[in-house]
């Protein structure tokens, strides 16, 4: 199947490296991050896993359950987390989708046959706590991902989400953001106290709303 945004994220059931899993039970009312990697002990990925566990408290903070894959299986991740653990100085603390037969990934349309017939391509999707994918990106097997980048990303959705606001071009959080052009000027003061700066009638911005 073709995934896009706006869709329900499929559930599932799985093996993983902690155990079998529903994903929707996995996730309960939390955000989600679902990403693949071609395989076990490649070098890219295991940089990609150990970064990512560094940086559990930030998912943590912003209430996001992650979950990687891979078509190799349990036990050979079990071990190949060792190797991350020690080679990165964290510890993985997250579920390893162990998708043997292929199942997840073709569910998540992570394999493309151009690239590989048989691996995941590098692929992330967010999901919303009501089961939508908010974000879909995919990087080639010899790229690795910046999950700093993810967390920004996730600190977008999350405010605009609650917010009548866009986030510009490098946006990080705590700077200004940009009113969104359903709402009309003078409804937009109203709306935010803070002010609201016009550059052009649809290129407003205004101080980012949850933020003292």
């Amino acid at each position: 199947m073709s995934l896009r945004l706006g869709d329900i994220a499929p559930n599932f059931q799985a093996k993983t490296s902690l155990g079998d899993i529903d994903f929707y039970e996995f996730l309960g009312d939390s955000w989600g991050i679902l990403f693949s990697h071609p395989a076990d002990y490649t070098p890219v990925c295991t940089t990609e896993l150990g970064k990512t566990a560094a940086l559990k408290g930030e998912f943590d903070k912003r209430g996001v359950k992650v979950l990687a894959l891979s078509v190799d299986g349990v036990e050979s991740h079990k071990s190949w987390i060792g190797d991350i653990n020690e080679t990165q100085n964290v510890s993985v603390e997250f579920p390893i989708i162990a998708d043997d037969d292929r199942k997840v990934s073709l569910l998540y349309d992570f394999i493309h046959p151009n690239a590989s017939a048989t691996a995941t391509v590098r692929s992330l999707v967010i999901i919303a706590p009501d089961k939508t994918v908010k974000l879909i990106i995919t990087y080639p097997a010899s790229t690795g991902r910046n999950f700093v980048e993810v967390l920004r990303v996730v600190d977008s959705l999350q405010l605009t989400a609650n917010y009548s606001v866009a986030t510009p071009a490098n946006w990080v959080e705590g700077e200004d953001v940009i009113v969104v052009p359903a709402i009309k000027t003078e409804d937009a003061i109203a709306k935010f106290p803070k002010g609201v700066k016009v550059v052009k009638p649809y290129l407003r911005y205004t101080p980012q709303p949850n933020k003292d």
